[in-house]
């Protein structure tokens, strides 16, 4: 894997940039971006991530007017598809306040609040670029941070009759009503589409660190990415730690796991163009740092360390839980945090101080190495729902209320429920079953709903309708779990983040919609830190450092509970059992 040489390297004219947040794209865009400015090239670099941090790296207030960074050819813009959301939702719904009654207008806002939403208004953005004459008269190369989904293409390169479609649609499509107001942008769309996919025009990156989370999720976008016609894609794995004799026991493991995902590359992504990016030993703010880091410089990184006594924890945290009785726990997070390793040490430590628990995993694979070889008692109980069948099981209910369709009408709900919301509201229909069985013991769930699904599945509000729309009834076991969900002694939702900036601002905006639905979390988890470990290698001095501000942050938080990274990733029972009495040590 030859290393990514910016300096040399001659992209389209349109660049995006995709992966798992927290691997890199926007410094890679902006590293990319600054580098062929330097080059002479007009560029300009857009962001359309609502948890942007553009105007970190730059040190400079951003909006979507593109402005010169100083003393370079680059202009950078930062777009907001949360406010242009927000500005589409008025559009839509502004027009029956006062003729509707309120809980309708509540039900059409929620409707219209989701990711689903945000990615449209999003894409409407990427759209008035990839279309514009201007653009292409005024720049050579347009970098966005941030790419589409495959879900999101899929979407708006389907048939037209939308609005037909919407008016007489009463089967609970959860993203087509986002895109009812843009049936006149439908042809701007289709070119963009066609921009996407035309290999001397567009370039797709897609970002992943050495971890077999983001590996994943890079071969998942590249096998959505490439049905709908995208084939220029190239894997840049982000954050190679170099091999060095003379590191510590933990930059050795840390580089042995990094070898071993490499060496089991996802199957769909082993026939790209594959490059790597070294670890940055210093975070990336501003031209300078960019630039060292494109040319290979390192720099001296300040000594910094937290003070982890200012941390609880995980053994008060269950005390605290314990003191409550049986609850359901949920632990709640972006991909890759952990949040089913501590949703497992949970579990354990109740069972292990004599409470009856149940474990339900959605991760079938977390799940078979949980049990296989293990002799449980009768008091420990683990399952596992598998989003696949449960969406299928969904999916096959509203179809089912449905009735008939027409070709097009059909393809309209078939790719409806495709959506990120549509998984949520399948699973989420699946562990309120799972917490119904359960009586007198504590349910542990490595998954928790976002106060968007939350609030569409309201029984008495939005859900209601939601759900007698797509199947009729409104389950009992959610009808009963709702109000569960949001009394604290009841239930628990532990927010899981690393030590860095993008899961920390993903947290936030997780918490902020859990707010909506009026659910606190009940603490907060930092997993995977460095900082309590003795580290001696430059690579962990440096991330140790660059966690301080994040542990900062955290710490102003509800219970702020800190694990420290591990060596070897428990599996098992036992090995759960054995890291628990580590860590009360």
């Amino acid at each position: 894997m030859n290393r990514f040489d910016f300096m040399t390297i001659r992209p389209t004219r349109y660049v995006f940039l995709t992966g798992k947040g927290g691997v890199g794209k926007t410094s890679t865009a902006s590293s990319l971006a600054l580098t062929l400015a330097d080059r002479g090239k007009r560029v300009l670099l857009v962001s359309t991530d609502p948890a942007s941090n553009l105007q970190d790296v730059f040190e400079m207030e951003l909006d979507e007017t593109p402005r010169l960074v100083p003393e370079t050819k680059l202009a950078i813009a930062n777009f907001d598809p949360e406010e242009a959301a927000k500005q589409y939702m008025e559009r839509m719904v502004g027009p029956y306040r006062g003729v509707l009654p309120d809980v309708a207008i509540q039900s059409m806002e929620e409707q219209l609040s989701g990711a689903c939403t945000i990615e449209i208004a999003a894409f409407d953005q990427f759209t008035d670029l990839l279309t514009s004459v201007s653009a292409r008269e005024t720049y050579d190369h347009v970098i966005f941070d941030t790419a589409p989904t495959g879900h999101t293409l899929r979407l708006l390169t389907l048939p037209s009759a939308w609005d037909e479609f919407l008016e007489t649609n009463t089967t609970g499509a959860s993203c087509l009503g986002p895109l009812a107001g843009l049936a006149d942008k439908q042809m701007q769309y289709k070119k963009a589409v066609e921009t996407l996919t035309d290999g001397k025009e567009t370039t797709l990156l897609l970002v992943a660190r050495p971890e077999t989370s983001t590996l994943i999720e890079a071969e998942r976008a590249a096998t959505e990415l490439r049905a709908i016609g995208i084939e220029q894609m190239q894997l840049i794995v982000n954050g190679l730690v170099q091999q060095d004799e003379r590191a510590d026991r933990y930059t050795k493991r840390l580089i042995e796991r990094q070898q071993q995902a490499l060496r089991e590359l996802p199957e769909g992504i082993t026939d790209l163009e594959a490059f790597k990016l070294p670890y940055a030993y210093e975070n990336l703010i501003g031209v300078s740092a960019l630039r060292r880091f494109v040319n290979g410089e390192t720099v001296a990184v300040a000594n910094a360390c937290y003070d982890s006594s200012r941390y609880g924890s995980l053994d008060r945290l269950v005390d605290e839980i314990e003191a409550d009785g049986p609850s359901v726990i949920m632990t709640m997070g972006k991909g890759g945090v952990g949040k089913t390793t501590l949703a497992s040490l949970i579990a354990v430590a109740l069972h292990e101080r004599g409470h009856s628990v149940h474990l339900t995993t959605t991760d079938p694979a977390a799940h078979v190495a949980f049990t296989i070889g293990t002799n449980i008692a009768d008091t420990f109980t683990v399952d596992a729902i598998d989003p696949k069948v449960e969406i299928e099981r969904y999916r096959q209910d509203v179809f089912k209320e449905a009735g008939d369709l027409n070709e097009e009408q059909r393809m309209m709900l078939e790719e409806d429920l495709r959506s990120p919301c549509t998984e949520e509201i399948a699973v989420f229909r699946a562990f309120a079953n799972q917490v119904a069985k359960a009586k007198d013991c504590f349910v542990v769930i490595d998954t928790a709903p976002t106060g968007h699904t939350l609030l569409l599945l309201d029984a008495t509000e939005s859900y209601h309708r939601e759900l007698e729309r797509s199947t009729g009834v409104v389950p009992e076991a959610v009808r009963d779990l709702l109000p569960k969900l949001r009394d604290p002694k009841q239930t628990h939702v532990i927010i899981t983040t690393l030590p860095e900036a993008t899961p920390v601002y993903e947290a936030e905006r997780l918490v902020a919609d859990l707010n909506r639905a009026k659910i606190l979390p009940f603490a907060w988890v930092v997993n995977q830190s460095f900082t309590p470990l003795d580290v001696t290698s430059k690579l962990l001095t440096a991330k140790v450092a660059n966690e301080v501000p994040w542990l900062e942050r955290v710490n102003s938080y509800r219970r702020p509970t800190m694990l420290a990274w591990q060596e070897h990733l428990p599996v098992g029972y036992s090995a759960l059992s054995q890291l628990l009495k580590e860590e009360v040590k």
